[in-house]
């Protein structure tokens, strides 16, 4: 059965017993035309991308479709689309279109699909005959495509013939892309269709370059966007828009059908994006229509910040468990945490809010030459909130931790009292604070540093350790855990 006689069936079905469609005459019966349209009738294509690898596909093409019943093929849509949240519509007065029925067509023509299709029908077989050295032709009956390619020859059955197989034609459900077949009942000539649907296999994800200045105490940043296009469609001049943000979705095709080809990269430093509040997200718009084509990857520029203060600080971390059993030496020349915090605020040269991403810092040596000192992933941010990123451990800052007594007083209460030794390998003094999140009920009894509460299961010490030198915390603390 033809595509055409098919959609012909297709209109009488859905047509009450005995009506007509508008502008269809009375011999329903007659073959309905199929129109196709692709991406050279668009007008205009905007792509909105979320950083969960799907996004929103919304083109206008104008398409002569003329009056009736009609089928539609519409091509050069994304291999991961959706076919569920497709959305159609005429911007026409009075939206005169209407689509009584929608096929997703996915069945791609490939060597092997094209065998399959054939078998148990008749293709020619090209066999070149050496001791002439010329081509010749024999008709062969395709019986099966299962491991191998099983033909009838003659009286004979045979496999792997060496030779090329030619066809007498591409089977009509079989499509060279993926492409929409809608049945439409057209009221007008030409129509602006508006088309929306949402495609996996696009995603977008946050990078950024900082630098530190001499001392620690100053960098700036350029963040980049890198797109991927894996949805199996080309974009051109489109209107590109980013959400960043955590948006709810129902299981799905999202991380459906990856294309393993290696990507193709494009910069396109010229023009930033736009930042706006949307619904409780964040939409980044590009200020220029550009090209996005399948299998690519393309970075923007997202924000660029000069300098904005930063605070360098060690962290010497402690845990809950430590307070609940007898110990005595717990760590021994564990390096000390170093972490970069900085504010996401307008009055440090930022105060755009910042998508989630990996931050890699960078520093000039003494010959000038920029060095790579580490990296960390944050998350989403919103502006005038701090932004902590983790260096890596310092190599000259150690610490000793020990228990120096374990003293049982119920169930679930005891007494413990703690050594840490910080050593300081620098030539400059260095301050470290030490994090020591106890858990349950506590209460310090004696302490040599004054201890800072910072919520209900955690306290910290900020020493100054010298150059070259060493500073001892002591305390002793009662805990309650149940």
């Amino acid at each position: 059965m033809t595509r055409k006689m098919l959609l012909s069936l297709l209109a009488m079905a859905a047509l009450p017993l005995g009506s007509t469609p508008p502008g269809a005459t009375n011999a329903v019966a007659q073959q309905v035309p199929v129109l196709r349209s692709s991406s050279t009738d668009r007008e205009t294509v905007s792509l909105t991308v979320y950083n969960q690898n799907f996004g929103l596909v919304r083109e206008i093409r104008s398409i002569e479709l003329g009056r009736g019943v009609l089928g539609l093929e519409y091509g050069d849509v994304a291999s991961t689309i959706q076919p569920e949240t497709v959305h159609i519509r005429s911007l026409n007065r009075g939206n005169p279109l209407s689509v009584l029925e929608q096929n997703y067509q996915y069945d791609l023509l490939n060597p092997q699909k094209l065998l399959e299709k054939y078998v148990g029908r008749i293709v020619k077989v090209h066999i070149w005959n050496r001791e002439e050295e010329r081509e010749e032709t024999v008709e062969a009956e395709v019986l099966s495509v299962n491991g191998g390619t099983i033909l009838r020859i003659g009286d004979e059955i045979t496999y792997n013939v060496p030779g090329r197989i030619s066809f007498p034609e591409v089977p009509a459900n079989l499509i060279a892309s993926p492409s929409l077949l809608w049945l439409l009942s057209s009221q007008a000539d030409r129509q602006r269709v508006e088309t929306s649907y949402l495609a996996g296999g696009i995603n977008w994800k946050a990078d950024y370059v900082m630098v530190l200045n001499e001392d620690d105490s100053e960098a700036g940043v350029t963040g980049w966007v890198t797109l991927t296009n894996q949805s199996g469609a080309t974009y051109d001049n489109a209107t590109l828009k980013l959400v960043a943000g955590d948006v709810q979705r129902v299981g799905g095709r999202g991380d459906m059908m990856r294309s393993a080809q290696k990507l193709a990269m494009e910069f396109a430093a010229d023009e930033a994006f736009s930042e706006e509040a949307f619904f409780e997200y964040h939409l980044y718009t590009l200020e220029r229509p550009t090209t996005i084509r399948q299998n690519e990857q393309k970075q923007v520029t997202l924000l660029e910040s000069p300098g904005f203060d930063v605070e360098k600080r060690l962290i010497f971390y402690g845990a809950a468990q430590y307070y609940r059993g007898s110990y005595g030496q717990v760590v021994s020349n564990q390096k000390v945490g170093v972490y970069l915090d900085f504010e996401n605020r307008e009055a440090n040269g930022l105060g755009m809010p910042l998508p989630a991403g990996i931050v890699r810092v960078y520093k000039r040596d003494s010959a000038g030459a920029q060095q790579f000192i580490g990296e960390d992933r944050i998350d989403h941010t919103p502006r005038d909130e701090t932004v902590r990123i983790k260096m890596g451990e310092a190599f000259d800052v150690v610490a000793d931790r020990r228990q120096m007594d374990y003293d049982v007083l119920g169930s679930c209460v005891s007494e413990s009292s703690w050594e840490i030794d910080l050593r300081n390998h620098k030539d400059d003094r260095s301050v470290v604070e030490v994090m020591e999140p106890v858990g349950g009920d506590w209460e310090i009894l004696s302490s040599s540093h004054r201890a800072e509460k910072l919520d209900a299961h955690t306290f910290k010490f900020t020493v100054d350790v010298p150059e070259r030198g060493e500073e001892k915390v002591t305390y002793r603390v009662r805990v309650r855990w149940c």
